[in-house]
């Protein structure tokens, strides 16, 4: 007999209610997503691309992080540039007491994203570990089903990235989501060369980044070397795929995006490559990666949307139905939030929870 599956209401674990935002504020946050340069006063930059003075420009953008609006601004790292190993994981936990597994699973530092989702496999978590972790990504997992008495955990690495970009289109409304954009190559999942530069250049600038005139002056500070060197470090990595971005996060319920909900495909084997980078053109996808299938999983195209509705995450994935003509396909959607961050790297916390839980 097939054990009966909790459905909770939709929630959020806090931050849950919706800001009025002004149109000045929404031109800001468009910009903080995706404009924010590695320049000595990226601020001053914004400015200019809104049309405002740099004092109105940092003023805002302190009170959005003080209404908590944006959760950061911090350099935006991949994860497998720098050696880690990384995967997105699907588990079977007890629906009765989910939060149970959720507090051992979030534990691990390597854990950025949990969430309780609408289906028999009801956890969903990223996890990576470190490049000369000890237990590896097996034994991880492992002492993860253990602890959590999870039933069952299913392995859905990235196969193939078709596109990693979390934007929230702040101005434009449903139509701009669900049209086609411009599609880009796959991107390579290949780790880079670092060296001791790079790595502590990641350690002093990770995290979040002050709301001043020169954010990258404490850096430069800590690393004892000048600003501009700074700079063309990131930029380095930045021109390796170490580094994707600087942005601001947002928090996105506050936002007003209340929804999102992974749209997953079954896309025939000789058309993932074509499908998975049309479906990546859409605005309101921001991440698709091709996954391994299995027997009683025949997904093989993972795409996520964000919308401000339940309907306008319908809208953006059925837009994509219609232009690929891929009609095998579900949406699960989120129930609760049990964790988002950004990951840290380079730092002792992944070997302390091996240590203590192995």
């Amino acid at each position: 007999m097939a054990r009966a599956v909790a459905q909770p209401k939709l929630r959020s674990r806090k931050d849950g209610a919706a800001i009025a935002l002004d149109e000045v504020d929404r031109k800001l946050l468009n910009l903080m997503q995706g404009k924010f340069a590695l320049v000595p006063r990226p601020y001053a930059e914004i400015a200019r691309l809104a049309e405002l003075p740099e004092e109105e420009v940092l003023r805002r953008v302190a009170r959005l992080l003080d209404e908590r609006i944006i959760r950061e601004i911090t350099p935006i790292f991949d994860t497998r540039a720098l050696g880690y190993k990384s995967m997105l994981v699907a588990a079977k936990v007890d629906p009765e007491y989910p939060h149970r597994a959720a507090q051992f699973v979030n534990s691990h530092p390597g854990v950025t994203h949990n969430y309780l989702r609408n289906h028999d496999f009801n956890m969903w978590f990223t996890i990576a570990v470190e490049p000369d972790s000890p237990l590896g990504m097996q034994g991880t997992l492992d002492v993860i089903q253990a602890k959590t008495g999870a039933e069952s955990i299913r392995q859905l690495p990235t196969l193939k990235l078709f596109k990693i970009r979390m934007d929230l289109e702040m101005e434009a409304g449903t139509d701009a989501l669900s049209a086609a954009g411009e599609a880009v190559p796959p991107a390579e999942l290949d780790p880079i060369d670092l060296s001791d530069d790079d790595i502590a250049t990641i350690q002093a600038t990770q995290g979040k980044m002050p709301v001043i005139p020169e954010p990258y002056a404490p850096a430069a500070e800590r690393l004892g070397v000048s600003q501009g060197e700074v700079l063309q470090r990131l930029e380095s990595l930045r021109e390796r795929g170490a580094l994707r971005r600087v942005a601001a996060i947002l928090f996105h319920r506050r936002a007003g995006f209340s929804a999102n909900g992974m749209g997953v495909w079954k896309v025939p084997d000789d058309s993932i490559f074509e499908t998975g980078v049309r479906m990546a053109a859409v605005r309101g996808i921001s991440h698709c990666y091709q996954r391994p299938t299995y027997q009683d999983w025949p997904y093989s195209v993972f795409t996520m949307a964000h919308g401000r509705s339940k309907e306008e995450c319908d809208a953006i994935l059925d837009s994509i139905a219609e232009q690929t003509g891929i009609s095998e396909r579900a949406t699960l959607y989120s129930s609760t939030e049990f964790k988002k961050i950004r990951m840290l790297y380079f730092v002792e916390d992944f070997r302390r929870w091996e240590q203590e839980n192995a």
